[in-house]
């Protein structure tokens, strides 16, 4: 029998929560030199990047993929090759009106992002964007979240960039591709009982590994219940209310914030913290100054609960395609107002979340979706975004810290786009380049209208937070 590409249970479920206002996709911007994509005769070389790419898909193949149902819903989707596919219906080129500055270039981004990707495509896009100032070209990029997660798209977009402004020529050309012709019916359907019998013999055989281990097995098992108890039972308690936790509309409001990488260092170095405790404190300290610009009262002990992504991926599974991302949950503290306190409580609290192996028994409960049919995953899929126990959710990606290159031209600068969903209307991304934190920030267009203040906001924390370092910032009481 033919080996199937099957979506995960947790991939599956990205395709079931889509909604026409609310796409699963994840997706990002980045500012590029501009000369090199150009002709002799000031044309933009459109086809050249349509070839360069095209020559590359072997390296990522379910960008040539696209999603293909079992018969009678008896299992998840399976990826099968696209026997039409166009490199053009995802490469494509836009000029933005003048005078190319940030407000036209936010608009198309919002407008781009909040589209859905057709599902009878491969599910990526890639827009590169002519009319900038300084003659520069913008890429915008979109990808399905049931393709792939944060941290293999950076690898991807790794293998799809060059290291160097002319890379040496490949040794051999790209292989000439042959799409595979999808499977039967049949073959789908033995192919889909093989999967949900296999799901419950490998989760079994783990749980027989433990029990091999009784000096331990009841330890684990009684300190694991506890954790899980108490996260469940943080999770499902309701947030304090905020001006972005309303039911989400058709448009979307992006903007994008800079942070000196190095800057961030200083603090971590003097506070004995991690990058991502400072960046969720700079986080917190932004929140608390745009919720004060908004009226809202933020008394001391207030909290905002915050979603944190945390990858999975082992070393070995870079390049590879699905999602293997948990998370914990965080409870910002925008009721302290000092930058130093507000410091030492995210800290205090991510030392605690890790301890407890929070994210690892969310992926448990994930791979739970593995086992279920597909009808159990749509159930639980609108369960979770008629929820309303996060306010909202910050995801930072390690990039790489080297220059990269497009068909000559230099990457300059990247910012991530994550999408908004039902409840949370507001949703902020941060990926590191070449020394440099990129924020990007996405909120609901209704709810949202002034998220510049926050984006200004997060600029200026870090500087706060850098000055305080002088001062004694720690973790200390």
């Amino acid at each position: 029998m033919i080996e199937l590409d099957w979506l995960s249970g947790q991939d599956a479920l990205f395709l079931q929560v889509e909604a026409p206002n609310q796409p699963m996709h994840v997706g990002g911007l980045a500012i590029f030199e501009g000369a090199p994509f150009y002709d002799e005769t000031g044309e933009f070389r459109l086809e050249d990047v349509r070839e360069a790419i095209a020559a590359r898909l072997h390296l990522v193949p379910r960008f040539r993929r696209k999603l293909h149902h079992i018969p009678f819903d008896t299992s998840h989707p399976v990826w099968v090759d696209d026997p039409d596919f166009d490199v053009a219906n995802h490469v494509r080129c836009e000029r933005l009106p003048e005078p190319g500055g940030w407000d036209e270039l936010r608009h198309f981004v919002q407008h781009v992002e909040a589209v859905p990707l057709d599902r009878d495509l491969p599910l990526w896009e890639l827009w590169f964007v002519e009319g900038l100032a300084e003659g520069r070209v913008a890429l915008v990029q979109k990808t399905h979240h049931a393709l792939i997660d944060g941290i293999s798209g950076i690898d991807v977009a790794t293998v799809l960039l060059d290291l160097e402004a002319e890379p040496e020529p490949d040794s051999a050309s790209a292989p000439a591709w042959e799409p595979q012709a999808p499977p039967t019916d049949a073959e789908l359907l033995l192919g889909g009982l093989s999967e949900r019998l296999a799901g419950p013999t490998a989760w079994l055989q783990s749980v027989a590994a433990s029990l091999r281990r009784p000096d331990h097995a009841a330890e684990d098992l009684l300190a694991t219940a506890v954790d899980a108890g108490r996260a469940l039972l943080a999770a499902g308690l309701p947030p304090s209310p905020t001006p972005w936790n309303v039911p989400i509309g058709p448009t979307r409001r992006y903007e994008v914030a800079r942070v000196p990488l190095a800057a961030v260092k200083v603090v971590k170095a003097a506070a004995g913290a991690s990058v991502n405790d400072v960046i969720l404190a700079i986080c917190a300290g932004a929140l608390r100054a745009f919720l004060l610009h908004r009226g809202e009262e933020v008394p001391p002990g207030r909290t905002l609960r915050t979603f944190v992504p945390v990858s999975l991926r082992s070393p070995d599974e870079r390049f590879s395609f699905g999602n293997r991302v948990s998370g914990m949950l965080a409870e910002l503290p925008v009721g302290e107002s000092g930058p130093e306190a507000r410091l030492r409580e995210v800290c205090r609290q991510m030392a605690a979340v890790k301890q407890s192996g929070q994210a690892e028994m969310a992926d448990q409960v994930l791979a739970v979706g593995d086992l279920a049919p597909p009808a159990m995953v749509g159930f639980a899929a609108r369960l979770i975004v008629r929820q309303r126990t996060v306010n909202l959710g910050i995801t930072n990606v390690p990039g790489p810290q080297v220059p990269l290159y497009c068909m000559g031209a230099r990457l300059l600068e990247v910012f991530p786009y994550v999408g908004v969903f039902e409840q949370t209307g507001l949703l902020m991304g941060v990926i590191s380049y070449c020394g440099q934190l990129g924020f990007g920030l996405t909120g609901d267009g209704g709810s949202m209208p002034d998220l510049e203040v926050l984006a200004r906001a997060i600029e200026a924390e870090a500087e706060v937070l850098l000055a305080a370092t002088g001062d004694g910032c720690g973790t200390g009481a």
